[in-house]
């Protein structure tokens, strides 16, 4: 498939390796223009663009950018893209720690439909409680006792399903999280959230969440 991801972090980066390794056509593009990803290129075989361009022409795409960042995004980002385009959304809401006070996620609004209202198109949440090593480290054939699995959420099921079996690629599980509005379950401070559990003990976690903010992930 061709595959946009637009941030190159632990998140971004490592995802590029794995998917290039999978054989995917990766453009991958940050906030500092395709030449500071010079060195990832050509690790990896993918294309580095800018953010604008990553998108363009992609199944699916891969927003992996700090939330104090998306609005900052190009406008039309996703203009370019296939029809049925699936975007995953791997960001997290860390007021205290990077990203300040976004009040309509503060009045409990989840991370992932604001970024969703930002960038203008629905979204996938996925990847953003796991480990960046991971990716690269704890891929396992599927069948494999004990398979870490992943959380996935998302309103629309056929680009669900598209996440989901992308993921499986890259050597995980997944447990549907419900709809985007449930996609509290997997922020930060959630059970789920770091948890590298196969498919039932990510079951568990995702119904042990309570939608309460802790201090802590509140700004």
């Amino acid at each position: 498939m061709k595959i946009g991801i637009i941030g190159a972090g632990n998140i971004g980066g490592n995802l590029t390796r794995r998917l290039t390794a999978l054989g995917h056509d990766v453009s991958v593009a940050n906030s500092r223009g395709p030449e500071t990803l010079k060195d990832l290129a050509e690790e990896t075989g993918a294309t580095a663009v800018t953010a604008a361009e990553a998108a363009r022409g992609a199944q699916i795409v891969v927003v992996t950018v700090p939330l104090k960042s998306v609005p900052d995004l190009p406008s039309g980002l996703l203009d370019g893209t296939t029809g049925d385009v699936a975007v995953i959304d791997t960001g997290n809401y860390y007021p205290q720690q990077r990203d300040g006070r976004i009040a309509a996620i503060e009045d409990g609004l989840a991370e992932s439909r604001w970024t969703e209202k930002q960038i203008g198109h629905p979204v996938i949440k996925a990847f953003n409680g796991t480990y960046a090593q991971d990716i690269l480290d704890k891929g396992r054939p599927q069948g494999t006792p004990g398979r870490q699995a992943l959380p996935v959420a998302g309103d629309d099921p056929a680009a669900k399903q598209a996440v989901r079996d992308l993921i499986d690629q890259l050597g995980f599980d997944t447990v549907d999280a419900g709809g985007l509005d449930e996609s509290w379950r997997q922020q930060p401070g959630t059970p789920v959230y770091g948890n590298r559990g196969d498919a039932d003990a990510i079951t568990k976690a995702l119904a042990d969440a309570s939608p309460e903010r802790t201090a802590e992930w509140r700004a």
